[in-house]
């Protein structure tokens, strides 16, 4: 069942963006499962993601993919392509990638912000800022070209402006989907940024001494209608797997202890445990944690953190870990996003 079938006489889709968040949830859901569990681009290792809104008001999700095996410089254009296909073989195909994988033109004083149009090359070659320079044949080349009307204006379109794509995941989605290659620690803090950042704010104001940290807080927040609603769903809008746990470290007593005036004598005399405390207590009571380092206790044991203690792991396995990421942006309800 389509958004249109779901809207009351006279509605539009933004006009309904419980159905709008629901949607995206649901398609977001599909898509890791077609990642992780069916293994679209091989087997994964680990993933994480998160959720942001811009001012336009619909979320994008921005996805790292860990796989086992490393993709080979060899393999990316098996994987990934930044070309517009043929029409004669499949118009259907080409119909989605002008549609939906074209960037701009979008020049702001004669300069593009996401580096476009980018560089023809008639084969892909490893970047040295963590990205392949994908291939993008020219029309000379074997290289196809379109024309499109962008902001009113007739535009011959060739490969210099093609988002990287999967085909698979175009065919399937029929969506607006960056799929890349990435081998830099900068794509986990470009994914990272958007959980810690805040909202989008701007404030004036004049008062005399007065300071009301609630009503500035409310003031200043910016927070669309789709995203509202997302929170009030308590849909996440951050996931990962698998789950990362903080190990403390400090010198013997040097532990953080937080305290009132009324409860300062007896947290000074038995602070509460933490991870490192509690791991040599658990030293003491397991002889096989006594084989472990204390960065491998998260392989074997759950941390509980309202007893403070570690927990023998009852499913799961430990698995070694590569440097291959896939790295995927995907908006609204038809998972687009600009790049």
């Amino acid at each position: 069942m389509g958004i249109s079938e779901l809207l009351f006489v006279g509605q539009t889709s933004k006009d309904r963006h419980d159905i709008l968040a629901r949607v995206f949830r649901q398609k977001l859901k599909s898509l890791m499962d077609l990642i992780v569990k069916h293994g679209a681009f091989g087997s994964v290792q680990c993933w994480m993601y998160s959720i942001e809104w811009q001012k336009r008001g619909l979320p994008h999700a921005h996805i790292l993919i860990w796989l086992i095996e490393k993709i080979r410089p060899n393999q990316i254009d098996d994987v990934i392509s930044a070309e517009i296909p043929d029409p004669t073989v499949d118009p259907e195909f080409f119909e989605v990638v002008t549609k939906n994988m074209i960037y701009g033109p979008c020049m702001v004083e004669g300069k593009c912000s996401k580096r476009f149009p980018k560089n023809l090359v008639s084969d892909t070659v490893t970047g040295n800022d963590g990205y392949p320079e994908y291939r993008r044949r020219s029309t000379e080349d074997n290289g196809h070209s379109v024309t499109l009307k962008i902001k009113n204006q007739e535009l011959e379109i060739d490969n210099r402006w093609v988002v990287p794509y999967s085909q698979l995941l175009s065919k399937i989605y029929k969506a607006h989907i960056n799929v890349e290659v990435c081998n830099s620690v900068q794509s986990i803090k470009y994914i990272c940024k958007y959980i810690n950042k805040g909202s989008d704010m701007a404030v004036f104001g004049a008062a005399a001494n007065v300071t009301d940290e609630i009503t500035q807080f409310q003031m200043g927040r910016y927070i669309s209608s789709n995203e509202a609603v997302w929170r009030i769903l308590s849909f996440p809008i951050h996931d990962r797997h698998p789950t990362v746990v903080h190990l403390a470290v400090h010198l013997e007593n040097g532990q953080r202890v937080f305290f009132t005036p009324g409860n300062a004598m007896r947290r000074a005399a038995q602070p509460p445990a933490i991870t490192l405390t509690a791991f040599f207590s658990l030293c003491q009571a397991d002889d096989f944690a006594k084989t472990l380092l204390y960065t491998k206790v998260p392989e074997y044991y759950t941390w509980n953190n309202s007893s403070k203690v570690f927990q023998r792991r009852r499913r799961g396995k430990s698995r070694s870990w590569s440097a291959s990421i896939v790295s995927l942006k995907c908006d609204g309800t038809n998972l687009y996003s600009s790049s």
